[in-house]
């Protein structure tokens, strides 16, 4: 897919992209960190014969504007889903898009309906295992230093899991997340002003969220990130898990199959 393709939300600060397919009751699929709305492109297929699916870029990323002035992901897709008048949508998000899905529920509850996370919790990410907080300081030194080639060698680790190899996740899905993350760090330089502000006081506020919540695990993922995702499940009432075998921290990628059936048999709750 390229920019011609997708549609563009003009905010305050520039064009936001989205791809908006189907009809129905809206599911909003929210990416991982460095990538964009593609790697959900198993989902968006399997989910717009019933639902309106909405997978935007967030800012920064993909095809979407880098930030300029101050943000919040909260309220970049607040003003997305109220340009749309979709009414009340199922947030489902990977990682980063996780906590933007969940920082959304807390701070524009009318406009979620149910809240889906994979692989993070809120926006107060969470690092304690010494595995994870390896991985994530030389990730974060490689992109400091400007080391794209390293950084994405590191990313595939990440996208592997603690207990595998990255020469034992489908090469297919490796090419197609390297392809969105090379995307995204070209659009960015190293020591560049990082106007994302953050959302306060999330992991107390969790009990507010009054909508059904579902935490998808990968059983081979990083032990942070499912236990952020786990947090969630456990702290919001009626909140539940499922997890996905034999799958690291993209287990819509890696099982799309059993990974859209979990959503689906989720979305037919509601």
């Amino acid at each position: 897919m390229t920019a011609a393709e997708l549609n563009f939300f003009a905010s305050a600060d520039g064009d936001l992209a989205y791809r908006d397919e189907g009809t129905g009751d809206p599911v909003v699929l929210l990416h991982s960190g460095f990538a964009d709305h593609r790697v959900f492109g198993d989902q968006i297929q399997a989910l717009a014969a019933h639902h309106r699916v909405i997978a935007p870029d967030v800012r920064g990323h993909g095809f979407s504007a880098n930030a300029s002035r101050p943000f919040r992901w909260a309220d970049d897709l607040a003003g997305l889903l109220r340009h749309l008048d979709t009414g009340p949508a199922v947030l489902v998000g990977l990682c980063m898009g996780a906590a933007v899905a969940t920082d959304t529920a807390l701070e524009y509850p009318e406009l979620v309906r149910a809240v889906v996370v994979s692989g993070a919790g809120t926006s107060e990410f969470e690092f304690k295992d010494p595995g994870t907080l390896e991985h994530v300081a030389e990730s974060a030194r490689l992109l400091g230093s400007g080391d794209a080639e390293g950084w994405l060698d590191r990313f595939a680790r990440g996208v592997a899991g603690p207990h595998r190899t990255p020469d034992e996740v489908a090469p297919e899905v490796q090419r197609r997340l390297r392809e969105a993350c090379a995307h995204t760090l070209a659009k960015h330089t190293p020591g560049e002003t990082d106007w994302k502000v953050p959302v306060a006081d999330t992991w107390s506020r969790l009990p507010q969220i009054d909508v059904p919540v579902l935490a998808v695990h990968g059983a081979l993922n990083w032990p942070d990130s499912v236990a952020m995702a786990e947090r969630v499940a456990r702290t919001v009432p009626g909140g539940r898990s499922v997890t996905v075998d034999g799958v690291g921290h993209y287990p819509n990628l890696e099982a799309p199959e059993e990974f859209n059936g979990i959503l689906l048999d989720f979305l037919r709750t509601l």
